[in-house]
């Protein structure tokens, strides 16, 4: 493809595709926000269950391992 010419066509579904795909995004993260909000209002702490899912979502070697760093660090402070 030459730089003077361009797929319109092909270009635009390309945009509309990203487009759509960005509203379904923000879509779910207002879904998410809800389950926070009920999960709050039910009393549980929304900062830990993040924290869950954060660590959840890590390889589990790689938890362990940013574990026993933390657990390093804290113990050098004397916070352990």
């Amino acid at each position: 493809m030459s730089t003077n010419s361009v797929d319109s066509g092909h270009l635009r579904a390309f945009i509309e595709r990203i487009e759509r795909l960005e509203e379904e995004k923000r879509a779910i993260a207002d879904d998410i926000k809800e389950v926070y909000a009920e999960a709050k209002g039910t009393g549980y702490d929304v900062k830990v269950m993040r924290k869950i899912i954060s660590l959840r979502r890590m390889d589990r070697d790689k938890r362990r391992e940013e574990e026993e760093i933390l657990d390093l660090y804290l113990a050098a402070l004397g916070e352990a």
